[in-house]
């Protein structure tokens, strides 16, 4: 029998402990390693799998390279000035209450300095090393940095300066800043805590050489200071101090001078905490410190105050012009809309009807069906299984049909997953990996019942484009990772009436990455969190995983120096689906250049009701340029990136730094090469630079008499009409263009001010933007005001109102506006969407077009209806079908309920219009009378049916002229 001491115990106890402690922080090291191992391997394999693998190394590179070097300077300075103050401690620390008190923490310090240091300046390091890698653009575009070839109007630098060397400097200093001020914060501790300095005692408070170490610290940090004077300087390219962005008159003649004064009194200052070093004292230093300080706030701050307030401020005009015209020039330049063509129009719109008779027939190509509105008839009609999924906006694109082009409404079944009931983790990953086929419909000409003419349909594909892989393997609802491929895998395509009851596939294009080897599997096991990866036997040789494969995020991920638009578009290009992306290339940095919030300028109705469109960040920029088209195949994921703008400097930077990652603009192939538009995203921040930069003369632009505004929305409150694609022909034109549109009112008006269109068509024209604008005093009636007209025309009314009948609520389309006659014509499609039932369609089908020209609006089956009767004197064509009994009029032959709706429904309807002709209109009361008003329709409807029920010899006959509501507000877009 062995005994232990209780002293030998607890010695064993505390060696266990002793011994446990670095295996868990080696364990813990390890699996951390691992998991940083498995993010960095996989995302490595992905960049391989499309073959942009030298991206994510570059990206690599950049970020270890700053990291490391950022730490490294860092720990070394401050390491530095840490061991500088220890070896300047005093060998003499004069006897006192505060050197005993500190004298604990020397004893406990000193066994363990060095560790102490090393920890210290190691988490510093790690912080500044985290911070500076995060700013690899900022590094790598000033290394690669282009010239503009143009320069400023004040400084008469290149405009690269401001957008490569400019923020490049800020992030030095700001680094050097940092490593002076933890540096200077060092030194105090440890001169503090080995007695170089005191707060307590009679004599000086500080050595002499703490004194002058923590003087040079001090200068160092002035003298950075009197540096960041001078480049603040640069910094004023973008002042907001003025009327408009860029210096103005108090930044040139008060601000600047400011600061090349404060840059020399630092220096000064600075040259006297240097001095310090051999003289005893704080004398010099601190009124060299206080002139600086009185002369920041009475130079750089109250001086430009009182030069804005009674120099400028009283003859603004006077004082701002040329900087406002600098601006002009500058926000027109880097928005690219300084080629705009702005002509006058609508002075002297036709009026005889035989002529606009004339002009009507030679109308054609007018979009009828609105992409943000048949989303939910592609679903119903198209969907073939409840697993599919369509968009809730689709998207405009043009093809060749018969020799000709026309503008076609294109959407692809997606997966949503598998049936509700049968999920499992082979089906949801193995089995229904992708969706399948592309839809399309043409724009301008729709099937007699009201629903889409289909140009390709189905399940497999028919029609007149032929898609040769009809596979969604890769697309915007792709979210979650799947298997495929795998030897003998049977991936489902879709259900048919075969004995297998559908139709499988197996993957074998060249995207995604190999998962037949353990390694792999483990990582992905990891990286997904889901042990199945490693433990199913499902997955066979040769399958692949597919991730990271939604089309926004595979080009944002090989070109991180792109912002992306909000809405990729699916093609179909020699055989293959293709989804096409415009990359933008943005900047804040462009002198006098106004600067816009990204998100703002792009938010419309579209944008803030459809989940398919993205919107974009709150990024402040003052630069843009559509700079990229990438595409994606939605088969295989291969990812290709086509250089556009060939002029951008931008883009021209980022190529160096990402070699031979973007192909030339001659190597698009060319039936892709057609189906290239003009971006929206780009297009609406035009259109809102336009709105007030069309007014080119700097006085005139002061007083901001002509700024117009995008309008809201007529069918949505508090949002901004979208722009529309559509083929038309402006004036001057001898065939239609396809072209992006939008209209403007005048500030804080409701008439029309102007109409803009960009030829989007790739070729010699594309991008050239023009705008029509109206006469000043112009009659023509905004999108609101013609959407008031619609429901207030007695006829019209009375055409909606036989939609309405029986719970079905009618949903406007896109209100489009088109040049025509030396006026503008609006052309609305008018949706119906039965509420429901066994016989009943329960999406939206076209019943009305409505039109408006002039002051005159009509209605009828098809656009030519509706032309033939706006222009023989308005009003609604009569319905092609006839069978909808005519509403109630004055009530005669009803029964006291039928009576009572529709009385009701009389007062709740010239509620709601009371509501409109307010200004501005109150929408809340206005909505509520529509509430009210679909209540008693309702019961009117109700008591009708009732009536019919009960058997009389002589039935009440029914009469006509009831109002009718207002359609239910539904976003629509283009």
């Amino acid at each position: 029998m062995t005994f232990r001491t209780p002293g030998f115990s607890r010695r064993l106890g505390t060696g266990r402990t002793r011994l446990l402690v670095p295996v868990l922080v080696a364990l813990a090291a390890l699996v951390v390693a691992y998991l940083v191992f498995t993010v960095i391997w996989t995302d490595l394999l992905w960049y391989r799998s499309v073959r942009f693998s030298s991206v994510f190394t570059t990206q690599l590179w950049a970020r270890t390279g700053l990291f490391v070097g950022s730490g490294l300077l860092l720990a070394l300075i401050v390491g530095a000035n840490m061991v500088i103050a220890y070896r300047l401690r005093p060998a003499y620390r004069p006897l006192s209450v505060e050197q005993q008190g500190l004298e604990r923490y020397r004893v406990a310090v000193d066994p363990h300095r060095r560790l102490v240091g090393i920890g210290v300046v190691t988490v510093l390091a790690l912080l500044t090393g985290s911070s500076i890698s995060g700013q690899w653009p900022v590094w790598l575009a000033f290394l690669n940095r282009t010239k503009f070839g143009e320069t400023d109007p004040q400084f008469g630098k290149d405009i690269s300066f401001y957008v490569f060397t400019y923020p490049f400097v800020r992030l030095v200093l700001g680094f050097l800043f940092a490593a002076v001020i933890l540096s200077l914060l060092v030194a105090l501790v440890v001169h503090y805590l080995y007695g170089g300095l005191r707060l307590q005692g009679p004599g000086d408070k500080a050595s002499p050489p703490a004194r002058a170490h923590l003087s040079v610290l001090v200068g160092l940090f002035v003298l950075l200071k009197a540096v960041a004077y001078w480049f603040d300087r640069y910094g004023l390219a973008n002042s907001e101090r003025g009327v408009v962005s860029g210096p103005g008159y108090t930044d040139i003649n008060a601000v600047l001078p400011a600061k090349s004064i404060l840059a020399v009194i630092a220096v000064i200052c600075a040259a006297l905490f240097f001095v310090n070093i051999w003289r005893r004292g704080m004398m010099l230093p601190g009124v060299g410190l206080t002139l600086m300080v009185v002369a920041a706030i009475l130079i750089g701050g109250v001086y430009p105050l009182l030069i804005q307030q009674f120099q400028v401020k009283p003859d603004e005009l006077a004082k701002e012009l040329q900087y406002i015209q600098r601006n002009i020039d500058a926000t027109r330049k880097a928005y690219g809309v300084a080629g705009a063509e702005v002509t006058s129009y609508g002075a002297q719109p036709q009026t005889a009807q035989d002529k606009l008779s004339a002009e009507a027939e030679q109308l054609t190509g007018v979009r009828l069906l609105d992409p943000n509105v048949v989303g939910e008839t592609f679903q119903q009609l198209q969907q073939g299984r409840n697993f599919y999924r369509f968009p809730d906006a689709l998207d405009v694109d043009r093809y060749q049909i018969d020799g000709q082009t026309r503008d076609v409404v294109v959407a692809v079944r997606e997966l949503s997953g598998a049936p509700a009931g049968q999920q499992s983790w082979i089906k949801d990953r193995l089995v229904y990996t992708h969706g399948y086929g592309f839809v399309s419909g043409f724009g301008e000409r729709l099937a007699a019942n009201g629903t889409p003419e289909w140009l390709t349909k189905d399940m497999p594909p028919t029609g007149q484009l032929k898609v040769d892989k009809p596979q969604i393997y890769f697309g915007e609802r792709s979210n979650s990772y799947s298997i495929v491929g795998g030897q003998g895998q049977q991936e489902l395509d879709y259900p048919d009436d075969s004995p297998a009851g559908q139709k499988n596939t197996t993957y074998d294009g060249r995207g995604g990455v190999a998962v037949d080897s353990f390694f792999n599997r483990l990582l992905f096991a990891t990286k997904f969190q889901d042990r199945n990866i490693l433990l199913s036997g499902a997955i066979n040789e040769n399958a692949k995983i597919l991730y990271n494969r939604t089309p926004r995020e595979m080009v944002q991920r090989v070109a991180p120096w792109l912002t992306l638009d909000g809405d990729p578009y699916p093609v179909v290009a020699s055989g293959r689906i293709l989804w096409v992306l415009d990359g933008y290339t943005t900047s804040n940095g462009y002198p006098y250049a106004e600067r816009v919030s990204l998100g703002d300028a792009t938010r419309d109705t579209v944008t803030d009701t459809r989940s398919a469109v993205a919107r974009q960040a709150n990024d402040h920029i003052n630069y843009m340029r559509n700079s990229i088209k990438a595409t994606v195949d939605a088969y295989d994921g291969t990812v290709r990136l086509y250089q556009w703008d060939e002029s951008d400097p931008v883009a021209k930077t980022w190529m160096k730094v990402f070699r031979n990652t973007v192909q030339p603009k001659s190597s698009i192939p060319p039936d892709l090469l057609s189906h290239f538009r003009y971006p929206q995203d780009m297009f609406k921040v035009q259109r809102g630079i336009l709105a007030n930069y069309h007014v080119t003369q700097a006085d005139a632009f002061y007083g901001a008499q002509g700024f117009w505004q995008v309008p809201q929305d007529p069918t949505v409150q508090g949002k901004k009409q979208p722009p529309y694609y559509l083929s038309l022909k402006l004036p001057g034109d001898t065939t239609p263009q396809f072209s992006l549109t939008t209209v403007f009112n005048p500030r804080g008006r409701p008439n029309l001010a102007a109409f803009m269109a960009v030829d989007s068509t790739p070729g010699p024209n594309y991008g050239r933007i023009r705008v029509l604008e109206l006469p000043r005093n112009s009659p023509i009636q905004g999108p609101g005001q013609i959407q008031n007209a619609f429901e207030a025309d007695t006829s019209v009314k009375d055409v909606l109102f036989k939609l309405r009948q029986g719970g079905t609520r009618t949903v406007p389309g896109n209100l489009l506006t088109l040049p025509f006659a030396g006026g503008l014509l609006y052309v609305e499609p008018m949706y119906a969407q039965a509420a429901g039932g066994s016989e009943q369609e329960p999406y939206p089908v076209l019943r009305q077009v409505l039109v408006a020209f002039g002051d005159k609006v009509a209605a009828g089956d098809t656009l030519d209806k509706a032309l033939e009767q706006l222009f023989k004197g308005g009003g609604a064509a009569p319905p092609s079908n006839t069978d909808t009994p005519p509403p109630p009029g004055d009530g005669e032959g009803l029964s006291d309920d039928a009576q009572r709706a529709l009385a009701d429904a009389q007062r709740y309807f010239k509620a709601g219009q009371d509501a409109l002709s307010k200004s501005p209109p109150d929408w809340t009361a206005y909505g509520e009378a529509q509430k009210n008003l679909q209540d008693a329709l309702n019961r009117l409807a109700q008591a009708q049916q009732a009536s019919a029920e009960r058997p009389t010899a002589n039935p009440s006959p029914t009469a006509t002229g009831s109002p009718s509501p207002t359609p239910t507000p539904t976003p629509t877009g283009g």
